[in-house]
């Protein structure tokens, strides 16, 4: 099997793809961990 090489600039584009896609999943799981934070302590208060 015949490996292909990336030039510099497609592995910059690569690793700022693959950047923002972590920085988004870090973002949903800060939301997700927020919304249900929110949730229990209105349980809570209830």
């Amino acid at each position: 099997m015949e490996m292909i090489s990336l030039t510099d600039k497609q592995k910059k584009s690569r690793r700022g793809r693959n950047m923002a896609l972590a920085a988004t999943l870090v973002g949903l799981v800060v939301l997700f961990y927020i919304i249900t934070l929110v949730k229990f302590a209105g349980g809570m208060a209830g």
